[in-house]
């Protein structure tokens, strides 16, 4: 599982021109299920998001965390993060898993933010999103799940 973490002033997420999902001061998750991923990666990216300190104290160090900060989680379910770009000019998607057995591993990220404390909105699995985001510094952090397996 892949999440690209935005630091955001605010975020929202509009389908068929309605709001489904705003935030204020925290993160937009952009999250990527892709083949073989499991519960637990949900669980350990969900608690690696949860507890990440990159909101600045007052000496202006990245020190503050999501409950520091009263933050909240916009979570965005986007298969393309699991692309293969490295042939030709049209990415691939085929590591990317399928809805069927995305979904309930998306949902599970999103469960556990919320067991942790953290006020959590999600966009419409499988739609067509408009996601807008009020980006703080730019903070963007790409996580990926293999990279935190023991």
């Amino acid at each position: 599982m892949i999440m690209v973490v935005q630091r955001v002033l605010t975020a929202s997420v509009t389908v068929e021109g309605s709001v489904v999902s705003k935030i204020g001061r925290g993160f937009l998750v952009l999250a990527g299920v892709c083949v073989g991923d499991t519960m637990h990666d949900a669980e350990v990216l969900a608690e690696k998001c949860t507890g990440l300190r990159i909101f600045e104290d007052a000496a202006e160090k990245m020190n503050l965390g999501l409950s520091d900060v009263a933050g909240e989680i916009l979570a965005v379910s986007n298969f393309t993060l699991c692309a293969d770009c490295s042939h030709g000019r049209r990415p691939s998607f085929s590591n990317a898993a399928r809805p069927e057995d995305a979904q309930p591993v998306f949902d599970r990220f999103v469960e556990v933010c919320r067991e942790r404390g953290i006020p959590t909105q999600t966009g419409v699995f499988g739609a067509d999103m408009k996601v807008e985001i009020s980006n703080d510094g730019p903070v963007t952090l790409i996580v990926d799940s293999k990279d935190l397996r023991a």
